[in-house]
C-alpha cells in the first residue's frame, strides 16, 4: 500500500543503535560463519581481486546472506573501526525460520494460519512496528524477501518492542514462489492497495491467511499484485487517501481478529 509522504521531526537513532550487529573485517566475518551466526548482508568492494575475500564472501552467500560490491568509499563511511579489509557484514538480531514453521506455529495453536508478507519494506521501523502488531494480534509469522528488504536488525528488534522474540519471521529468496506454495498449502492471499477490489470487511479473513503488506513508496509490486487471490482496500473517510505500511497492517490484521470471534 503506498505510504502517503510528509515530513516530521525526528531524535536522530543513536549511532550505536546502527551499528549494533555490524561485523567489520575478514577474521570477525569468519568467525560468525564458523559460530553459526546469522548473517543478514555483507558489503565487500567492488573490483577487489583477493581471493580470500571473494571465498569469504562466497561462504556467507552459501550461508544465506545476501552479498552487495559497494565501493570502497562506502565501506570507509560505513566503518567505525576504521579497519574493514574490504568487507562489512550485518548480523541478524534473530535466527530466521521457515514457511513450515510458520504453517506449524499455526498447527500447534490449533489454529487457521494468520500470516503477513512484506513486499519489499525498507524501513526498518515498519517491519518492528509489523512485529509487534502481529505478535499482539496472534499472527504466527512473518514472510519478507531477501533482496531489496530489510531484515531482522538491531533496529528492527528495538521497533518492535520485544516481539521479535517471539514471531517467527521467513526470509525467502522469491515472495512469489513463496506465496505459490502457500497457495499449494491451502492459505489464501490478501493483497492490500489502496484500489483493492473489495473493502476489507468483505473479506473472508477466517480461513487460512496471508495479508501482504507492500513497499512504503510503491505499494505491492506488479507481480505480487497479480498473484494475489483477492486485493482488499481500507475505507478512507479523511483527506489523505493513504497509511503507513505498518498501520494498514494493523487494520488489517485486527479485521482478522474480529472476524475470528478470538
Amino acid at each position: 500500500m503506498k505510504e502517503e509522504r510528509y515530513r516530521r521531526r525526528e531524535k536522530p537513532a543513536p549511532i550505536q543503535e546502527e551499528n549494533e550487529g555490524q561485523l567489520e573485517g575478514r577474521n570477525a566475518l569468519t568467525e560468525a560463519l564458523r559460530s553459526g551466526r546469522t548473517i543478514d548482508k555483507v558489503f565487500i568492494a567492488s573490483g577487489d581481486t583477493d581471493r580470500a575475500l571473494q571465498h569469504l564472501a562466497a561462504q556467507a552467500k552459501e550461508a544465506g546472506a545476501v552479498v552487495v560490491p559497494v565501493d570502497r568509499r562506502k565501506l570507509d563511511m560505513m566503518s567505525t573501526t576504521r579497519s574493514h579489509q574490504g568487507i562489512i557484514a550485518y548480523a541478524a538480531a534473530r535466527e530466521y525460520y521457515t514457511i513450515d514453521d510458520i504453517l506449524q506455529e499455526a498447527a500447534d495453536r490449533g489454529e487457521a494460519p494468520l500470516i503477513i508478507i512484506c513486499d519489499e519494506l525498507s524501513d526498518p521501523h515498519n517491519l518492528g512496528a509489523i512485529l509487534r502488531s502481529g505478535e499482539c494480534a496472534g499472527a504466527h509469522g512473518v514472510i519478507i524477501p531477501k533482496r531489496r528488504s530489510v531484515g531482522l536488525t538491531a533496529v528492527v528488534a528495538k521497533a518492535s518492542a520485544g516481539a521479535i522474540e517471539y514471531m517467527k519471521v521467513a526470509r525467502v529468496t522469491n515472495i512469489n514462489g513463496a506465496m505459490e506454495e502457500l497457495k499449494k498449502k491451502g492459505v489464501w492471499i490478501f493483497g492490500t492497495a489502496a484500489e483493492g477490489s473489495i473493502p476489507m470487511y468483505q473479506a473472508d479473513l477466517t480461513g487460512p491467511t496471508a495479508i501482504v503488506i507492500g513497499s512504503e513508496g510503491d505499494g505491492m509490486s506488479r507481480l505480487v499484485r497479480q498473484n494475489c487471490d483477492v486485493t482488499v482496500h481500507i475505507p478512507m473517510k479523511g483527506r489523505i487517501t493513504s497509511l503507513n505500511a505498518s498501520a494498514a497492517a494493523s487494520i488489517l490484521l485486527y479485521e482478522a481478529v474480529r472476524q475470528r470471534g478470538v
